[in-house]
């Protein structure tokens, strides 16, 4: 990770570095809208999104954020027209297959959260080597949701949680914030501290319900394929203003 003592490479001068978030999620809403407006198919939005997706997680290594969490396919995303999704899985396959060399050379630890049993074998098999290969990387944590509900991982924790209790290794009385925490997906990155939504839209959206309790929201009607490094320094500014009292005065 980034520490204090590193030169961050072109931190605005704006910027308060002891002040960043140490974990963004992004819900990377508006593809579809922005190829429309281009006279392309949605799916052209897409692979535009890809491109803004690496400049963010560089921009973020860059600048010493330490953890990135990307919104990339929901549990409700299947209900798409076949040919997108289609799409998208061949995309994800792809983009890993092309970018995993470049990410181990700059030491970017991917993982990947969500029900992944369920995607097409050839595109598990390149999630497994990404994750192998960028295991012990420690530049940034990045994070990809991909088949995630926010809904489904809080029943799978419940679930995991009941049966320790079934089977008598744990108490409902030892049960509180921190263990359950640790029967997420989460569990090893933590909490976000800030939220960014594109596109305008004003939701959730089934992300991560639980982690977000107390993070900053930072809502921009820029769709996805237009959200750049000038629009994450507003967003950063955004979160700076911000008076974090979680619950106190």
């Amino acid at each position: 990770m980034t520490s204090k003592s590193t030169v961050l490479q072109n931190l605005p001068a704006d910027l308060d570095r002891d002040r960043l978030p140490k974990h963004v999620a992004v819900i990377m809403d508006g593809n579809g809208r922005w190829a429309k407006r281009q006279g392309l198919p949605r799916i052209m939005g897409h692979r535009r999104g890809v491109y803004a997706l690496k400049d963010l997680l560089r921009c973020c290594k860059d600048w010493g954020i330490p953890a990135l969490t990307a919104y990339a396919f929901s549990t409700e995303n299947w209900k798409r027209p076949l040919e997108e999704v289609d799409f998208l899985m061949t995309l994800f396959e792809g983009v890993l297959r092309q970018e995993l060399r470049e990410m181990v050379q700059e030491n970017v630890r991917i993982n990947f959260m969500g029900n992944l049993a369920d995607l097409p074998r050839s595109l598990q098999v390149e999630i497994e080597r990404s994750m192998a290969e960028t295991q012990h990387n420690a530049s940034i944590q990045f994070t990809v949701a991909t088949n995630y509900g926010g809904r489904q991982e809080i029943l799978q924790a419940c679930r995991a949680i009941a049966t320790q209790v079934q089977e008598g290794v744990l108490q409902p009385d030892e049960i509180d914030e921190a263990l359950f925490s640790r029967h997420l997906y989460t569990a090893k990155v933590g909490d976000p501290d800030l939220l960014i939504r594109t596109s305008g839209e004003m939701r959730l959206s089934n992300f991560l319900l639980w982690q977000l309790a107390y993070a900053e929201l930072y809502i921009t009607e820029t769709l996805w394929p237009d959200f750049d490094r000038a629009e994450f320094h507003r967003a950063l500014c955004a979160y700076q203003q911000r008076d974090r009292r979680f619950g106190k005065v």
